[in-house]
């Protein structure tokens, strides 16, 4: 530790600190422009300047090392005069337009030219002009207002891991601009918004919507990612009006993704639902609540007493509060049924009875960034949990080898140790030779079946396989595997799961599963899966012995279909066209189900399948609780009040229960379903846990494919809100779905890039245009699913045939 002294007060800052380190440290406010904490330091705005004792002119506080004994004088004269003289050079050509410009109230040059800038300018020549520049559907910019502070451009570089802006030119000719032609496409872009110190680039969605001083601010909770994205929620007469990042280094550090900050839009939406509806005799029309939920109750109670309680099912949404999944799973079990999930994008379910604790991240967000040996299986990682992408990205610069198994090879902006891409169906056995490796190098043994099944791969100690066995081997104490979104939706997703855990077993590293949503751990601490009883003791102790239909099952594409289907389905925030593993086969079941109650925010298609819609409040209009990959228990409250009729999902939840007359359904507040969940002596740690314990069936080849698809989940088609936010579904990442193959792939079928063909799965036939991606396995076709283009398409992984037209 190194002791300075700043403007006489004592401090001990780390061999290697600045004196604007020392400075912070200590509470001195010291005035900058270019200097951000998580940024490079750059030192060109100078605003920084400061007096230090026996240096002959002012220094900038952020560039400048500390010494022992230094002293350093922030308010001095000689800096005072120095800040002064740079705040005037930077207002020479910054134009005086701070009533119309949407940076006004919260401008960090307006602030400080309060403080250093003079009453009038000397400057009479005439300003420059910069021309605007087009930087996409989110950012909108003014680029005259610019004053070369580059954190945008370092931004890119250090935290999106791609320059997409730069500067051109010197002196006052310098612009910061985006290559010819091309916008900004990150999924992390929006973070300029908030490091542009000037209103050079600010929110277009935003813009002229409203002033700065008109909000109110209140906290929140991302619905969308695992992470769970702290949130400051802004509010103008009852309407989301922006959304920014708040601080909070353990989960999102000080950014946001895109899909946190802009999807508001949706929460404003035309298709808003603002009153129940009740469809009959094929015609829909609006009613009171009273009808609504009498109506529901009468039809539940109807199927029940005609064909059981087991032909009741519900499907909720990882998306959805702790509250709403508790009291659904609550619901339907007091019913005397447990066909109740949320996972409708899973499709193997072999593991579930093996299952000892909620799947999760297996440690800490914030460990992800000191981890020396990463393997990610089956995950777009950037686009499905882009701040986790930005944490291995970070760590990668620090000495950490990342290693992926994949069927895609999208660019995570960062460098790779060792890639293996292969089919989906290649994934298992990938795994089971890496296994082999790492069973080689430790000596340790696995069980006689998968052992067996290792003795008949053949891997070669040159081969990516090693390399990634050696690296977990070597780093055990700081070592990871995690399971992506693709390798969660895989039909061998138990067979991956426990391969994965004996790699990370054997190896002494960590196991976890990126949760795909930000209530994925939450949704099985809730109980909203069928078999629930290993993890939670429920208050219906009747309903342990039998078992429940998973979301498969109940939505009609599982391989092992109940004999009875269904009869009544109650849906909560989810769109079965959108959400489920095969959309095509879930349509055709809802379809055909004799009574569908649809709790959702939107109307959407449901007005196609459902027979009653009750309008539930999005996450802004209802208070409660989040648990996210990493086992945080996070509340909160709504920041505005439900739009139209709409009510908070547990509220209708409750209601229904009692024109049920189900006992236990007494709640007043969404804070008296919480304790109930999360009592106060509830401790999570014991209910969190990746092992599928004694689950080691033989492991044989996974099914073979002549053509296979492979369908991921666009970063903005993961769910219902941020499907209608307008700016999003602007961008290149919402681009309509074409079907990529490889070249070789395109030449064997005689077709060529840009041509429309005839895309055939499960007994339908959708049409798409054709793309080249060279670097997708060859007997694979990529085609994306929660799309209009594509829904009519059955599972994501499955069989497909491809032909031109």
């Amino acid at each position: 530790m190194i002791n300075i002294e700043i403007d006489g007060k004592q401090v001990s800052v780390p061999k290697g600190s600045t004196i604007m380190d020392g400075a912070r440290q200590i509470g001195i406010y010291i005035p900058h422009f270019c200097y951000h904490k998580k940024l490079s330091i750059a030192a060109n705005c100078r605003m920084c300047l400061v007096q230090v004792e026996k240096a002959p002119k002012p220094l900038p506080a952020c560039a400048t090392p500390v010494m022992d004994g230094m002293k350093v004088f922030t308010h001095s004269q000689q800096a005072v005069t120095a800040q002064k003289g740079v705040m005037e050079f930077l207002l020479i050509n910054h134009p005086l337009d701070c009533p119309i410009c949407d940076q006004g109230g919260e401008c960090q040059l307006q602030d400080l030219a309060v403080g250093y800038g003079a009453s009038e300018s000397r400057y009479t020549e005439s300003k420059r002009v910069v021309t605007n520049k087009n930087l996409g559907p989110l950012i909108s910019t003014d680029m005259t207002r610019c004053i070369h502070c580059t954190r945008c451009v370092r931004f890119g570089q250090e935290i999106a891991g791609i320059m997409e802006l730069g500067m051109i030119g010197r002196g006052e000719h310098s612009e910061i601009l985006a290559f010819v032609g091309k916008t900004v496409d990150s999924e992390l872009s929006g973070n300029v918004i908030d490091l542009c110190p000037v209103g050079a680039l600010v929110s277009k969605p935003f813009r002229y919507s409203a002033r700065t001083w008109e909000l109110s601010r209140r906290k929140s909770i991302s619905p969308h990612c695992g992470l769970g994205s702290n949130l400051v929620v802004q509010v103008k007469q009852n309407k989301v009006m922006r959304v920014l990042p708040r601080e909070n280094e353990d989960i999102n550090e000080c950014w946001l993704s895109d899909k946190d900050r802009f999807s508001y839009e949706g929460l404003n939406s035309e298709d808003r639902l603002t009153r129940p509806m009740i469809k009959r005799d094929g015609y829909w029309s609006e009613c009171d609540w009273q009808e609504a939920l009498e109506f529901t109750a009468t039809k539940l109670l109807a199927i029940k007493n005609e064909f059981g309680a087991k032909s009741i099912g519900a499907i909720g949404s990882a998306h959805s509060t702790c509250e709403e999944l508790y009291l659904l799973q609550k619901l339907i079990r007091a019913m005397g049924s447990n066909n109740v999930d949320h996972r409708a994008r899973q499709s193997d379910f072999r593991g579930d009875k093996y299952l000892q604790g909620a799947p999760w991240l297996g440690n800490s967000i914030a460990q992800l960034s000191h981890l020396k040996s990463v393997l990610v299986v089956g995950s777009t990682l950037r686009k499905d949990h882009p701040l986790i992408a930005q944490r291995f990205r970070q760590a990668v610069k620090n000495g950490m080898r990342l290693s992926i198994i994949n069927p895609v090879d999208d660019d995570l902006l960062t460098k790779l140790g060792h890639k293996i891409i292969v089919a989906p169906d290649g994934i298992v056995e990938s795994l089971a030779k890496i296994l082999k490796m790492v069973v080689q190098i430790s000596g340790l043994q696995v069980s006689d079946d998968i052992q067996q099944y290792l003795d008949s791969l053949i891997v070669e100690t040159n081969s990516s396989f090693f390399a990634i066995a050696t690296s977990l081997a070597e780093n055990t104490t700081s070592a990871s595997v995690y399971l992506g979104n693709l390798a969660q939706h895989h039909p061998d997703y138990s067979k991956i799961t426990l391969l994965a855990s004996l790699i990370a077993k054997v190896t002494g590293a960590n196991f976890g599963v990126l949760g795909e949503a930000a209530n994925s751990v939450g949704a099985y601490l809730t109980g909203a899966i069928p078999n629930v009883f290993a993890l939670r003791n429920t208050q219906h102790s009747e309903a342990h012995n039998s078992s429940g239909l998973n979301a498969a099952q109940m939505l009609g594409f599982a391989a092992d279909l109940p004999v009875e289907p269904c009869r009544a389905l109650l849906l909560m925030n989810i769109e079965p066209e959108f959400d489920a593993y095969n959309s095509q086969k879930a349509l055709e079941t809802v379809e055909k189900a004799q009574f569908v109650v649809s709790m959702s925010v939107y109307k959407g298609n449901a007005l196609d399948y459902a027979d009653v819609i009750l309008p539930m409040a999005p996450f802004t209009e209802t208070s409660g609780t989040f648990v996210n990959t990493e086992g945080r228990i996070q509340s909160f409250n709504g920041v505005v009040s439900p739009l139209g009729e709409a009510r908070p999902a547990w509220k209708i939840l409750r209601v229904l229960a009692n024109l049920l007359t189900l006992d236990k359904f007494d709640y007043d507040t969404s804070e008296q379903v919480r304790t109930e969940v999360f009592p106060p002596e509830f401790d999570i740690t014991i209910h969190l846990n990746n092992v599928l314990k004694d689950f080691n069936f033989k492991i044989s080849e996974s099914d073979q494919h002549n053509l296979q698809r492979i369908g991921e989940v666009p970063i903005y088609r993961a769910d219902p809100i941020v499907r209608r936010a307008e700016s999003l579904q602007q961008t290149n990442d919402a681009l309509p779905p074409k079907a990529w193959m490889s070249s070789e792939l395109m030449s064997k079928l005689s077709i060529s890039i840009g041509n429309t063909v005839k895309v055939q799965q499960g007994g339908n036939t959708i049409q798409l245009q054709t793309d080249c991606d060279d670097k997708l396995p060859n007997n694979c076709v990529r085609i994306a699913c929660a799309h209009p283009d594509t829904q009519l398409l059955g599972d994501l992984f499955g069989a497909i045939n491809v032909e031109k037209m």
